[in-house]
């Protein structure tokens, strides 16, 4: 069965989020005077992924809420017992310097542009609608989509196979007849793959290791090899440097 349609994920695939973290929080962290505690801007810029990493994996396995995985956030960086309304002013003050850095990768404007009249799209993350559906709009992006779904909404996330059905069930498509593209080896590759999905991991740093067989996530290095994966009939792309 060919695929009809692709789903996206949105951090770190379409849009360049670890760039426009480390950015935001460079100028965050200077402006509230915070980097004296640490050893070097690197050190605490890695301490913001650990926090950020742990907390957002508890609220993917459905531990607490949205908001409260950024308040929790806030107050295990700073360790400090802050009050709701503390934590929110914190993360908000950081947000005005995260969104002044975000971008598109490069690579995602040319590949939806050769993927438009072939096939359908669609986003799926692990974050809310008020996030990702602002963050489309400001990166000149949403209306490449026809649905757009998020964890905190549905009450579900990847990689739980309930997650990518949404997805497909939003489109009308059954899993066979769509593929999956994301960053995450097991959320995203690993997941969708479980799911029934044609499953589309990039690695764009080739930072991960895979020992995946047949039915597997596919994976890549550029989103420039999409549409020859695809079957796309397009002159467009790059040959797969990953089998």
């Amino acid at each position: 069965m060919s695929i009809r349609a692709v789903v996206w994920d949105v951090d770190d695939t379409i849009f360049d989020y670890t760039t426009a973290d480390r950015t935001g929080m460079r100028a965050h962290l200077t402006t509230e005077g915070l980097l004296d505690a640490y050893e070097g801007v690197e050190q605490a810029l890695a301490r913001w992924r650990q926090v950020t990493d742990a907390q957002w994996a508890r609220f993917s396995a459905g531990e607490g809420t949205f908001q409260g995985q950024r308040r929790d956030r806030v107050r295990a960086f700073l360790g400090a017992e802050l009050t709701d309304a503390e934590a929110d002013a914190w993360f908000e003050r950081y947000v005005g310097h995260y969104e002044a850095a975000w971008a598109l990768f490069p690579d995602v404007l040319p590949v939806l542009d050769v993927l438009a009249a072939s096939h359908r799209h669609a986003v799926l993350s692990n974050s809310s609608l008020t996030v990702q559906d602002r963050k489309l709009r400001v990166l000149g992006v949403h209306d490449r989509f026809e649905a757009i779904l998020c964890a905190a909404e549905l009450g579900v996330s990847k990689p739980e196979a309930g997650a990518f059905h949404a997805a497909c069930a939003a489109l009308d498509l059954a899993p066979e007849q769509v593929a999956y593209v994301g960053d995450h080896p097991d959320i995203d590759g690993r997941g969708a793959a479980a799911a029934g999905l044609l499953s589309v991991w990039i690695d764009r740093d080739g930072a991960y290791t895979s020992d995946d067989g047949p039915g597997g996530p596919h994976r890549i290095a550029s989103l420039a090899e999409l549409p020859a994966l695809l079957g796309a009939d397009t002159r467009f792309g790059a040959p797969s440097t990953f089998r």
